[in-house]
């Protein structure tokens, strides 16, 4: 009689199928939650054991952040719905940017620091954002995320070639010896200053190897067979099943070992500001925060999007309750040594696909979540799996946030007001500066370096401005830009 009388979204299931529904959603955005810690944790040149910690973080506050938005922790937060919470990859670039700028534990914890300063930024503005719907037309959400994912290709690619483009040489140092050694003599039978030519270069033999990149090709095909071939559920991992068969040919071919999973402890706690006290540059904060405003706006969508597939309708206070957890996601991970947090867009889609509307089931994917990250032992495994393999899994995750992108702005209308044209061609390319031109800044104030090296946020700004300055504050309606939010299904 009082099961009649609860919505589907509050119906709680056996907890066998919770369980097996739950770890369907974790497997479905598994690859997705480790993969920033992966390229964030390389890029700042930690250790091993370091970057298997910020996974093991990640996973916990993946699992802490999901509980608190489907089982809602008052009125503030929470805004009970089948939402898993995951890193967004939108603040990649100038994680990435201020990891390059300053590496190590110092530049962990300048990330960290710019994340908390985000992280309250973001639940002081979050019922601000709905209003804000309007600056963010599919011209320009299209276009950020289309720059979103060519900027992350880069990350893909360098993954199966073994790195960034400057590793692909290094220095001859015999050959350099001798030139240095002959110029010398030269220079004192002559009383001349010496005079070398070009540093030689001997190219990287681990760079590009053939057999790496056959192993990326492997994972990719195996990847797109499943995406083919394959149905429901085993499509949906189809990314994360690619992995692991790539993996068991790296380990065949004795590419891959588990050595550090065996010195990697069974359990764990996760512990706050690990790396030492976070450090805050103001600077920092804006472009983290900057970065915030836009995966909002996408949270937005998203919660839209789940309020009609759930057919439960949300009022204003609710939406900002969700987004304000978007904002205590990230300063929780900024605290427990992570990464900003939003909702994972291919997890709504499941929930369409399967049709299971009970928000039960995405906590009890945050417990599961949770459990992981309490296992060092997962972490370290996640860890060991060599780059080459998530190289050819990168080229399909990325690739598909740079197609969704282009996806939103083909319904744009090109014809009839071409001056989004303009829009979209101006802040491709202010986003494509960062790429082709990394050192583009050398000439700027330091603390300027973190915001103009991020292609992502180079293309947010200019999108917005250009759309203001052409089609002025009305520009597409706010139900567009809704519906390009919702769109957008892998950016995450």
């Amino acid at each position: 009689m009082t099961t009649s009388t609860v919505h589907p979204v509050d119906e709680r299931l056996p907890t066998g199928r919770l369980a097996a529904l739950g770890l369907q959603h974790v497997l479905v955005m598994y690859a997705g939650a480790i993969a920033v810690p992966l390229i964030v944790g390389r890029a700042l040149k930690l250790t091993p054991e370091q970057v298997a910690m910020l996974i093991s973080a990640d996973l916990f506050c993946c699992g802490l952040v999901t509980l608190i938005q489907s089982l809602g922790f008052g009125r503030l937060f929470g805004i009970k719905l089948p939402v898993m919470m995951g890193v967004t990859f939108a603040a990649v670039g100038p994680m990435v940017a201020m990891a390059n700028a300053n590496g190590g534990v110092d530049g962990a914890r300048a990330i960290f620091g710019a994340i908390i300063g985000a992280g309250v930024v973001s639940m002081l503005i979050a019922p601000l954002m709905s209003r804000l719907l309007r600056y963010f037309p599919p011209v320009v959400t299209g276009t950020i995320i289309a720059v979103i994912g060519i900027s992350l290709m880069r990350v893909g690619v360098g993954w199966a070639l073994g790195g960034p483009p400057n590793l692909a040489q290094n220095i001859d140092v015999p050959k350099l010896v001798a030139m240095v050694d002959a110029a010398k003599a030269t220079a004192d039978a002559a009383s001349a200053p010496i005079k070398i030519g070009p540093i030689p270069m001997a190219d990287n033999l681990k760079y590009g190897a053939l057999d790496n990149l056959a192993i990326a090709a492997f994972v990719l095909a195996v990847i797109l067979g499943l995406a083919k071939y394959a149905k429901g559920f085993i499509s949906n991992i189809s990314v994360l099943l690619g992995i692991v068969a790539g993996c068991v040919v790296a380990v065949a071919m004795g590419k891959m070992g588990f050595d550090k999973v065996a010195k990697a402890s069974w359990f764990d706690v996760v512990l706050p500001f690990t790396f030492g006290m976070p450090t805050f540059d103001l600077l920092s904060i804006l472009t983290m925060s900057l970065v915030m405003i836009v995966v909002m706006i996408e949270s937005t969508g998203m919660f839209l999007a789940l309020s009609d597939i759930t057919g439960k309708r949300i009022n204003q206070s609710q939406l900002s309750a969700g987004l304000r957890t978007d904002g205590l996601g990230t300063l929780i991970g900024g605290i427990f040594n992570t990464f900003p947090y939003t909702s994972f867009s291919q997890n709504v889609g499941l929930v369409g696909v399967t049709g299971v509307k009970s928000r039960w089931v995405c906590v009890a994917a945050g417990v599961i979540m949770l459990v992981l990250g309490l296992l060092p032992k997962m972490a370290a495994l996640v860890e060991s799996v060599p780059q080459f393999v998530l190289g050819g899994a990168g080229l399909v995750m990325f690739g598909m946030v740079a197609a969704t992108g282009i996806r939103i702005l083909s319904n744009v209308d090109f014809k009839g007001n071409q001056h989004n044209l303009y829009i979209v061609a101006i802040s491709i390319g202010f986003g494509l500066v960062p790429l082709v031109a990394p050192r583009w800044t050398q000439q700027m104030a330091h603390g300027l370096h973190p915001l103009l090296e991020s292609g992502i946020l180079l293309t947010s700004i200019a999108a917005v401005v250009l759309n203001l300055y052409f089609n002025g504050s009305r520009g597409d309606s706010t139900a567009e830009s809704v519906e390009a939010s919702k769109a957008f299904s892998g950016g995450h």
